[in-house]
Protein backbone atom coordinates (compact mmCIF):
# COMPACT_ATOMS: atom_id res chain seq x y z
CA UNK A 1 0.00 0.00 0.00
CA UNK A 2 1.26 2.97 -0.95
CA UNK A 3 2.04 6.40 1.35
CA UNK A 4 -0.73 8.29 0.24
CA UNK A 5 -3.48 5.00 -0.12
CA UNK A 6 -2.45 4.59 3.98
CA UNK A 7 -3.20 8.16 4.60
CA UNK A 8 -6.20 7.98 3.15
CA UNK A 9 -7.14 5.23 4.50
CA UNK A 10 -6.77 6.27 8.08
CA UNK A 11 -8.03 9.95 7.32
CA UNK A 12 -11.25 8.08 5.52
CA UNK A 13 -11.88 5.96 8.68
CA UNK A 14 -11.50 8.28 11.36
CA UNK A 15 -13.67 10.43 9.56
CA UNK A 16 -16.49 7.91 8.70
CA UNK A 17 -16.33 5.44 11.43
CA UNK A 18 -14.04 6.29 14.00
CA UNK A 19 -15.37 9.67 15.34
CA UNK A 20 -18.91 9.03 14.87
CA UNK A 21 -20.68 9.37 17.73
CA UNK A 22 -22.58 6.34 19.02
CA UNK A 23 -25.99 6.12 20.88
CA UNK A 24 -23.82 6.20 24.15
CA UNK A 25 -22.39 9.89 23.30
CA UNK A 26 -19.02 7.98 22.77
CA UNK A 27 -16.89 7.89 19.93
CA UNK A 28 -17.48 4.83 17.98
CA UNK A 29 -13.31 4.49 18.70
CA UNK A 30 -14.01 4.32 22.21
CA UNK A 31 -15.20 1.06 22.30
CA UNK A 32 -11.44 -0.46 21.94
CA UNK A 33 -10.85 1.03 25.19
CA UNK A 34 -11.91 -0.98 28.02
CA UNK A 35 -14.66 1.74 29.82
CA UNK A 36 -15.81 -0.41 32.51
CA UNK A 37 -16.63 1.19 35.80
CA UNK A 38 -13.42 -1.77 37.41
CA UNK A 39 -11.21 -0.04 35.45
CA UNK A 40 -12.36 3.40 35.20
CA UNK A 41 -9.59 4.39 38.16
CA UNK A 42 -6.62 2.24 36.66
CA UNK A 43 -7.51 3.53 32.99
CA UNK A 44 -7.33 7.26 34.58
CA UNK A 45 -4.16 7.17 36.44
CA UNK A 46 -2.59 6.03 33.07
CA UNK A 47 -4.19 8.71 31.35
CA UNK A 48 -2.43 11.00 33.58
CA UNK A 49 1.09 9.96 33.58
CA UNK A 50 1.15 12.10 30.81
CA UNK A 51 1.21 15.51 33.00
CA UNK A 52 4.29 14.07 34.58
CA UNK A 53 6.87 14.63 31.73
CA UNK A 54 5.50 17.61 30.41
CA UNK A 55 5.98 20.99 31.39
CA UNK A 56 2.30 22.44 32.95
CA UNK A 57 2.11 25.81 31.56
CA UNK A 58 3.42 27.36 28.96
CA UNK A 59 2.73 28.99 25.14
CA UNK A 60 2.09 26.73 23.04
CA UNK A 61 0.80 22.58 23.42
CA UNK A 62 0.96 20.88 20.20
CA UNK A 63 -1.25 17.67 20.35
CA UNK A 64 -0.08 15.52 17.25
CA UNK A 65 -2.98 13.37 15.96
CA UNK A 66 -5.03 15.05 18.33
CA UNK A 67 -8.87 13.42 17.40
CA UNK A 68 -11.33 14.81 18.93
CA UNK A 69 -9.64 14.76 22.32
CA UNK A 70 -11.74 12.18 23.44
CA UNK A 71 -11.47 11.71 26.88
CA UNK A 72 -11.49 14.04 30.12
CA UNK A 73 -7.54 13.67 31.34
CA UNK A 74 -6.71 14.56 27.72
CA UNK A 75 -8.04 18.21 28.59
CA UNK A 76 -5.95 18.14 31.68
CA UNK A 77 -2.63 18.31 29.40
CA UNK A 78 -2.59 21.80 28.00
CA UNK A 79 -4.94 23.17 30.95
CA UNK A 80 -1.97 25.17 32.26
CA UNK A 81 -0.96 26.56 28.71
CA UNK A 82 -2.21 29.59 26.42
CA UNK A 83 -3.64 27.39 23.35
CA UNK A 84 -3.52 23.90 21.94
CA UNK A 85 -2.57 23.14 18.78
CA UNK A 86 -4.98 20.10 17.71
CA UNK A 87 -3.44 18.76 14.39
CA UNK A 88 -4.97 15.66 12.85
CA UNK A 89 -5.14 14.24 9.36
CA UNK A 90 -8.88 14.09 9.99
CA UNK A 91 -10.81 17.61 9.85
CA UNK A 92 -14.04 15.68 11.88
CA UNK A 93 -11.75 15.43 14.77
CA UNK A 94 -10.58 18.65 14.83
CA UNK A 95 -14.44 19.48 14.13
CA UNK A 96 -15.20 17.49 17.88
CA UNK A 97 -12.56 18.62 19.55
CA UNK A 98 -13.38 22.56 18.65
CA UNK A 99 -16.54 21.48 21.02
CA UNK A 100 -14.66 20.28 24.12
CA UNK A 101 -12.10 23.21 23.63
CA UNK A 102 -13.46 26.38 21.93
CA UNK A 103 -11.15 29.04 21.66
CA UNK A 104 -8.44 27.38 24.04
CA UNK A 105 -7.61 25.42 20.79
CA UNK A 106 -6.14 26.11 17.53
CA UNK A 107 -7.50 23.46 14.61
CA UNK A 108 -4.86 22.38 12.41
CA UNK A 109 -5.47 19.76 9.04
CA UNK A 110 -2.04 18.29 8.39
CA UNK A 111 0.11 15.18 8.44
CA UNK A 112 2.48 14.17 11.30
CA UNK A 113 5.10 13.36 9.20
CA UNK A 114 5.45 16.62 7.47
CA UNK A 115 4.46 19.32 10.20
CA UNK A 116 3.54 22.87 9.23
CA UNK A 117 5.05 24.43 12.35
CA UNK A 118 8.09 26.58 12.68
CA UNK A 119 10.80 24.83 14.67
CA UNK A 120 11.08 25.19 18.57
CA UNK A 121 7.46 26.95 18.92
CA UNK A 122 5.70 24.40 21.29
CA UNK A 123 6.57 24.20 25.38
CA UNK A 124 5.14 21.00 25.24
CA UNK A 125 3.98 17.84 23.10
CA UNK A 126 1.99 14.95 23.46
CA UNK A 127 0.99 12.92 20.74
CA UNK A 128 -0.72 9.93 21.74
CA UNK A 129 -1.77 6.66 19.36
CA UNK A 130 -1.03 8.26 16.25
CA UNK A 131 2.51 7.31 15.11
CA UNK A 132 1.92 3.61 14.67
CA UNK A 133 -1.12 4.96 11.85
CA UNK A 134 2.08 5.59 9.77
CA UNK A 135 4.20 3.49 7.50
CA UNK A 136 7.90 2.82 8.70
CA UNK A 137 9.15 4.82 6.00
CA UNK A 138 7.29 7.97 7.19
CA UNK A 139 8.09 7.16 11.41
CA UNK A 140 11.17 8.54 11.49
CA UNK A 141 10.18 12.03 9.87
CA UNK A 142 7.40 11.77 12.28
CA UNK A 143 9.35 11.77 15.40
CA UNK A 144 12.47 14.28 13.57
CA UNK A 145 9.16 16.87 12.73
CA UNK A 146 7.88 17.00 16.56
CA UNK A 147 11.47 17.25 18.24
CA UNK A 148 12.40 19.98 15.56
CA UNK A 149 9.24 22.20 17.06
CA UNK A 150 9.48 21.91 20.61
CA UNK A 151 11.26 24.50 22.29
CA UNK A 152 14.76 23.45 24.13
CA UNK A 153 14.70 22.51 27.57
CA UNK A 154 11.29 20.56 27.22
CA UNK A 155 9.91 17.45 26.31
CA UNK A 156 7.58 15.29 24.78
CA UNK A 157 5.39 12.20 25.14
CA UNK A 158 4.89 9.97 22.62
CA UNK A 159 2.18 6.99 23.69
CA UNK A 160 1.55 4.43 21.17
CA UNK A 161 1.57 0.40 21.67
CA UNK A 162 4.19 -2.34 21.17
CA UNK A 163 3.39 -5.31 17.82
CA UNK A 164 3.69 -8.21 20.12
CA UNK A 165 4.40 -7.25 23.85
CA UNK A 166 6.32 -9.53 25.51
CA UNK A 167 4.13 -9.67 28.76
CA UNK A 168 1.11 -9.89 26.79
CA UNK A 169 2.21 -12.75 24.78
CA UNK A 170 3.35 -15.28 28.20
CA UNK A 171 0.27 -13.90 29.73
CA UNK A 172 -2.31 -15.26 26.26
CA UNK A 173 -3.09 -18.69 28.11
CA UNK A 174 -3.59 -17.13 31.61
CA UNK A 175 -5.68 -14.33 30.21
CA UNK A 176 -7.60 -17.62 28.00
CA UNK A 177 -7.94 -19.47 31.49
CA UNK A 178 -9.31 -16.49 33.29
CA UNK A 179 -11.87 -16.11 30.44
CA UNK A 180 -13.16 -19.54 30.06
CA UNK A 181 -13.47 -19.80 33.59
CA UNK A 182 -15.43 -16.80 34.07
CA UNK A 183 -18.22 -17.61 31.91
CA UNK A 184 -18.50 -20.90 33.46
CA UNK A 185 -19.10 -18.92 36.98
CA UNK A 186 -21.41 -17.04 35.23
CA UNK A 187 -23.05 -19.95 33.43
CA UNK A 188 -23.31 -21.79 36.51
CA UNK A 189 -23.15 -19.84 39.90
CA UNK A 190 -25.24 -16.67 38.26
CA UNK A 191 -27.41 -18.71 35.59
CA UNK A 192 -26.81 -16.11 33.02
CA UNK A 193 -25.30 -16.05 29.72
CA UNK A 194 -22.25 -13.96 29.47
CA UNK A 195 -21.43 -11.56 27.99
CA UNK A 196 -20.33 -11.24 23.96
CA UNK A 197 -17.65 -9.13 23.79
CA UNK A 198 -15.30 -8.02 20.75
CA UNK A 199 -12.98 -10.89 21.78
CA UNK A 200 -15.62 -13.71 21.22
CA UNK A 201 -14.20 -14.52 17.81
CA UNK A 202 -13.51 -17.75 16.12
CA UNK A 203 -9.84 -16.50 16.18
CA UNK A 204 -7.59 -18.87 18.92
CA UNK A 205 -7.05 -16.91 22.09
CA UNK A 206 -3.38 -16.40 21.27
CA UNK A 207 -3.80 -14.90 17.98
CA UNK A 208 -6.65 -12.44 19.59
CA UNK A 209 -3.83 -11.74 22.40
CA UNK A 210 -0.86 -11.40 20.40
CA UNK A 211 -2.17 -9.65 17.25
CA UNK A 212 -5.20 -7.79 18.53
CA UNK A 213 -4.09 -6.23 21.48
CA UNK A 214 -3.54 -2.84 20.28
CA UNK A 215 -7.88 -3.48 19.53
CA UNK A 216 -7.87 -1.31 16.54
CA UNK A 217 -10.60 -1.79 14.11
CA UNK A 218 -10.42 -3.58 11.01
CA UNK A 219 -10.17 -1.10 8.39
CA UNK A 220 -7.06 1.47 9.99
CA UNK A 221 -3.61 0.84 9.02
CA UNK A 222 -1.39 0.23 11.76
CA UNK A 223 2.38 -0.79 11.81
CA UNK A 224 3.86 -0.92 14.87
CA UNK A 225 7.57 -2.59 15.93
CA UNK A 226 9.08 -3.24 19.38
CA UNK A 227 11.66 -1.82 21.69
CA UNK A 228 14.44 -2.64 20.23
CA UNK A 229 13.73 -1.19 16.54
CA UNK A 230 12.73 2.05 18.59
CA UNK A 231 16.12 2.00 20.23
CA UNK A 232 17.77 1.72 17.05
CA UNK A 233 15.79 4.30 15.02
CA UNK A 234 16.23 7.28 17.78
CA UNK A 235 19.79 6.20 18.79
CA UNK A 236 21.75 9.75 18.38
CA UNK A 237 19.02 11.48 17.29
CA UNK A 238 17.64 12.86 20.44
CA UNK A 239 17.26 12.08 24.61
CA UNK A 240 14.66 9.70 25.57
CA UNK A 241 13.62 7.41 27.65
CA UNK A 242 10.79 4.34 27.43
CA UNK A 243 8.48 4.50 30.30
CA UNK A 244 5.56 2.81 30.69
CA UNK A 245 1.86 3.89 29.83
CA UNK A 246 0.06 1.00 30.30
CA UNK A 247 1.51 -2.50 30.73
CA UNK A 248 -1.74 -4.56 29.82
CA UNK A 249 -4.23 -4.17 26.97
CA UNK A 250 -7.69 -4.00 26.30
CA UNK A 251 -7.91 -7.86 25.65
CA UNK A 252 -6.31 -8.60 29.14
CA UNK A 253 -8.67 -6.33 30.86
CA UNK A 254 -11.90 -7.53 29.27
CA UNK A 255 -10.34 -11.05 30.03
CA UNK A 256 -9.21 -11.24 33.64
CA UNK A 257 -10.62 -8.02 35.66
CA UNK A 258 -13.54 -8.40 36.69
CA UNK A 259 -15.71 -6.52 39.43
CA UNK A 260 -17.12 -9.44 41.39
CA UNK A 261 -13.70 -11.27 41.66
CA UNK A 262 -11.57 -8.19 42.59
CA UNK A 263 -10.58 -6.58 39.56
CA UNK A 264 -10.40 -2.54 41.26
CA UNK A 265 -7.77 -4.66 43.73
CA UNK A 266 -5.67 -6.18 41.25
CA UNK A 267 -5.51 -3.57 38.51
CA UNK A 268 -4.36 -1.58 42.05
CA UNK A 269 -1.54 -4.47 42.01
CA UNK A 270 -0.47 -3.39 38.23
CA UNK A 271 -0.58 0.06 38.95
CA UNK A 272 1.92 -0.29 41.62
CA UNK A 273 4.30 -2.56 39.40
CA UNK A 274 4.19 0.05 37.18
CA UNK A 275 5.37 2.88 39.38
CA UNK A 276 8.24 0.69 40.59
CA UNK A 277 9.44 -0.82 37.53
CA UNK A 278 8.15 1.75 34.14
CA UNK A 279 11.00 0.80 32.34
CA UNK A 280 11.15 -2.33 32.16
CA UNK A 281 7.12 -2.83 31.86
CA UNK A 282 7.60 0.16 29.17
CA UNK A 283 9.59 -2.17 27.13
CA UNK A 284 7.60 -5.25 27.77
CA UNK A 285 4.20 -4.27 28.32
CA UNK A 286 1.57 -3.45 25.77
CA UNK A 287 1.74 0.35 25.47
CA UNK A 288 5.03 2.67 26.23
CA UNK A 289 5.48 5.94 27.00
CA UNK A 290 8.87 7.84 25.18
CA UNK A 291 9.52 10.90 26.99
CA UNK A 292 11.71 13.28 24.47
CA UNK A 293 14.05 15.70 26.25
CA UNK A 294 15.34 18.61 24.06
CA UNK A 295 18.29 20.48 25.89
CA UNK A 296 18.65 24.02 26.08
CA UNK A 297 20.53 25.58 23.28
CA UNK A 298 21.92 29.43 23.25
CA UNK A 299 19.33 30.26 19.90
CA UNK A 300 15.98 30.57 21.90
CA UNK A 301 15.26 30.92 26.45
CA UNK A 302 12.48 29.43 27.73
CA UNK A 303 11.29 33.18 28.68
CA UNK A 304 10.70 34.01 25.31
CA UNK A 305 7.16 33.59 23.90
CA UNK A 306 6.71 30.73 21.19
CA UNK A 307 5.25 32.20 17.58
CA UNK A 308 3.46 28.76 15.39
Amino acid sequence: MSDKSVKKNVREFYDRVGWQLTGDELYQNAQYEDLRPVSKEYIHRCHMRVNRHIAPEGRYLLDAGSGPVQYPEYVTYSEGYHARVCMDISIVALREARKRLGDHGLYVVADVARLPFKSEVFDGIVSLHTIHHVPTEDKIPAYEGLYRTLAPGRKMVVVNGWTRSPLMLRLARFMNLMKRLHDWWIRKIKHQEPEVSLETETRSPKTRAAEKDAEIPSGTYVQKHDAEWLTNTLKGRMAYQILVWRSVSVNFLRSVIYPEWGGRFWLKVIYWFEERFPRYLGRVGQYPLLVVSKPLNDRQSLDEPSKV
